[in-house]
């Protein structure tokens, strides 16, 4: 399973995104790996297509690449507010990292302080 950030999606969706090939590469690479994504940041990415009108065909689109949503459990409070502390990294961060923690998947970014993070954890890292 691959967990991916905003990063990655944003530039996808985005074909003037300055990583728009890059992500087109990760997500080609993946293959018929499954993909997912925190609910946290699927809202993310949806908030420029929404700004702009174009909700609809961005929804189709991450339709399109199978992203399951990664919910938030029982425990994820407290877990978050302890990878907030630990990490210095900011929410919508720390939420990819629990996403790949619950999943037991890897993290798909372009962010270099999300990475290191993620692999500090223990967590894969998918690179292009």
């Amino acid at each position: 399973m691959i967990v991916i950030d905003a990063s990655v999606l944003i530039a996808h969706l985005d074909a003037d995104d300055a990583h728009h090939a890059r992500a087109e590469v990760l997500l080609e690479a993946a293959g018929a790996t499954p993909l997912s994504a925190s609910r946290l940041t699927l809202a993310e990415v949806l908030v420029g297509p929404t700004r702009t009108g174009k909700l609809e065909v961005a929804m189709a689109a991450l339709s399109q690449l199978g992203i399951d949503g990664v919910g938030l459990d029982a425990n994820a409070p407290a877990r978050l507010a302890g990878l907030r502390a630990s990490t210095r990294l900011k929410m919508p961060d720390c939420c990819v990292l629990l996403a790949a923690e619950q999943v037991n998947g890897q993290v798909a970014t372009f962010d270099a302080s999300l990475a290191a993070a993620a692999r500090a954890l223990g967590l894969g890292v998918v690179a292009t």
